[in-house]
């Protein structure tokens, strides 16, 4: 009967053990655990982009130039307005202080590829840093994602084979959502 009571006891004391054991090594298990479900998180968001700038680039690269007379037809402020329009509600709402890019490459007076170039962007804020901050780390408060595309306009000879220099500002449209 004294050996029974000597196990019991033994298995008692190792019990209260593995308590403490277990309520030290959770909390690490779990941030150790969200680290890289929070850096994947911020790699969806720069996929969403990504593909937010694509579309707009497909949708420019198709779309009519409305500026200029008719010989002569050029894009305007307008149509940059109708790609960011696009590309606002595709882009992810997690991501904070979102903007859009939208300029147009193109020269009337050169035979010239002409492109469209679209660049969505916005901050994202990882909750890890939150976390660090609690304790007293110095980091940023979020980090900036963004993604650009380029496509050639659609509409154009064949015969271009270089790109466009640099583009003219007033075809460049640049906004803070």
């Amino acid at each position: 009967m004294k050996i029974f009571r000597k196990l019991v006891s033994r298995l008692n004391s190792c019990r209260g053990q593995s308590i403490v054991e277990i309520s030290l090594i959770t909390p690490l298990l779990l941030i150790a655990l969200y680290i890289p479900a929070d850096f994947g998180v911020a790699f969806f968001m720069g996929n969403i982009l990504a593909n937010a700038a694509r579309e707009g680039s497909r949708i420019g690269s198709e779309m009519g130039k409305s500026g200029g007379n008719e010989a002569d037809r050029n894009f305007t402020t307008g149509d940059a307005a109708t790609v960011r329009d696009t590309v606002i509600p595709k882009m992810p709402s997690a991501v904070t202080s979102r903007s859009v890019r939208v300029r147009f490459y193109e020269d009337s007076a050169a035979n010239c590829m002409e492109v469209i170039e679209v660049t969505a962007s916005g901050n994202y804020n990882y909750f890890l840093y939150q976390i660090l901050r609690l304790f007293g780390s110095t980091v940023p408060n979020s980090v900036t994602i963004s993604r650009t595309t380029q496509m050639p306009y659609r509409y154009q000879p064949y015969d271009n084979a270089t790109r466009c220099p640099s583009p003219p500002a007033v075809d460049e449209l640049y906004s803070n959502v």
